[in-house]
């Protein structure tokens, strides 16, 4: 009897060859004139999961771009995981530095260059033909497992919120695994546990109705750029810390393991600072680099304009100035509170003789974080000691993945990420590459994961 491992590897050149026929398809989310390749990709992977023996396939329309569902719901007593991935891509500008054509899939070197062959058509495709594999020799899913892919993540998912929401009940899950995302390295694990919220604002700050003479009104008319500098440096002391009040009041504090857990990772400082090019750090007192990037809120000036911008100099006393400012969150802080203390923090610093209008944007998330031993955790480090025989980093990030803290916030599930791409892999970057190794090594994990997860109690 052939085993899955075995059709795996029997099956390797067909699957490499799917890939480079998915990868064809430019199903960039952003862009209105590729609506049609998104729908298209989306048709693709329908069709691609009922080959795979996947029941119940369909494609929802979201009032945005589509997802893609299908189920395989047969394991009485088994856990029900939801595996989740996106198939639209980011725009391929600059187009002058990609070494072939991005739509072109090219192998070279025991690597697929083309985009979204990493982020994330190269990693989402990996539990489709690992699920063809187990139903191929062994006739069923060791557990109940739902499909969730989607073509609008590289836009922030707009309109699925209410979309989960209104289906959570088809929806309904033990836990989501995540196909999008990667490892720590070639030969280490890493488990991704953490990501941060985000909120935005515009500070629109106005003096006098038009500009004036600096030489005839300076220093008698208040100026708005110095208004605003002094609204912005009220913001956060010398050292790095955020002033506003009540900031850091719902910031959950690291425990004592995941101290260790983030200790355990190595971190170079000066390869850090050249990676960044800059001399020296900064940041809030009492924390390490690698803690203030993970698990502290930030508060950071994105752009500042007002008055002349022009070559030369024009003597002008300026009537508007302008700055956005974001927040990176961390577990248990909201981003409608977090602008709530803002507003009030800018209010209660504004200069007499200007009037200052605040923005709110409609770029939010909130932040995520699931406990280390969450039983897919688990499972996954299971999973990650046989196929590396090494523990795997508990990681987070700065970043955010609004879909993780959806999903909690929808179906109650917490979001295990299981994927294989790594950081030098060009993501939204020219000559994005996917190693194929990592994409054969991702199917046999897969296999083991759905094994590992039956295992696992209900």
């Amino acid at each position: 009897m052939t085993t899955w491992q075995q059709y795996l590897d029997e099956n390797q050149p067909r699957f490499h060859e799917e890939l480079l026929d998915f990868l064809r398809i430019p199903s960039i989310s952003s862009l209105p004139e590729h609506a049609a390749d998104v729908a298209k990709a989306g048709e693709w992977v329908a069709a691609r999961l009922r080959k795979a023996g996947v029941e119940n396939v369909r494609m929802m329309q979201t009032g945005g771009h589509p997802v893609v569902y299908g189920d395989w719901l047969h394991a009485p007593g088994k856990p029900t995981v939801m595996i989740y991935g996106h198939f639209d891509t980011q725009p391929v500008d600059p187009l002058e530095l990609w070494t072939d054509p991005p739509f072109e899939p090219a192998v070279r070197d025991g690597r697929v260059y083309a985009r979204g062959a990493a982020d994330d058509k190269g990693n989402m495709l990996i539990p489709i033909l690992a699920t063809e594999a187990l139903m191929q020799t062994e006739g069923k899913l060791p557990v109940n497992v739902k499909y969730f892919f989607e073509g609008q993540e590289e836009i922030g998912s707009p309109t699925l919120p209410p979309f989960v929401a209104e289906h959570k009940d088809l929806f309904a899950c033990d836990m989501v695994i995540s196909a999008d995302g990667g490892q720590w390295a070639e030969d280490q694990p890493g488990l991704s546990v953490a990501f941060k919220g985000l909120c935005a604002l515009q500070i629109n700050v106005e003096g006098p109705d038009h500009d004036l003479h600096s030489g005839m009104y300076g220093g008698s008319v208040p100026n708005p750029i110095h208004a605003l500098v002094r609204i912005i440096d009220s913001m956060r002391s010398p050292e790095g810390k955020i002033m506003v009040d009540g900031f850091y009041d719902d910031v959950r504090p690291l425990t004592a393991d995941e101290q260790t857990q983030i200790e355990r990772i190595p971190f170079d400082e000066e390869e850090y600072k050249a990676r960044a090019g800059v001399d020296g750090l900064f940041g809030e007192p009492g924390f390490t680099t690698l803690q203030r990037g993970w698990a502290r809120p930030t508060l950071e000036v994105n752009g500042i304009w007002g008055g002349f911008q022009g070559a030369g100099v024009k003597t002008v006393l300026p009537s508007k100035a302008h700055v956005k400012i974001t927040c990176r969150l961390v577990a248990d802080q909201k981003p409608a509170h977090i602008l709530d203390l803002l507003e009030a923090h800018i209010a209660k610093v504004t200069p007499p003789g200007v009037r200052v209008t605040v923005e709110r944007s409609g770029s939010t998330a909130q932040p995520y974080m699931m406990p280390l031993d969450h039983r897919g955790n688990e499972a996954a480090r299971a999973v990650h000691l046989k196929l590396y025989g090494k523990e795997p980093y508990y990681v987070r990030s700065g970043g955010s993945i609004p879909v993780c803290s959806m999903f909690l916030e929808s179906l109650d599930a917490y979001t295990v990420n299981f994927a294989f791409g790594l950081n030098d892999e060009n993501v939204h970057s020219p000559n994005e590459f996917f190693r194929l190794q990592s994409f054969e090594k991702g199917q046999t994990a897969y296999c083991m994961l759905l094994h590992q997860l039956e295992e696992v109690a209900a």
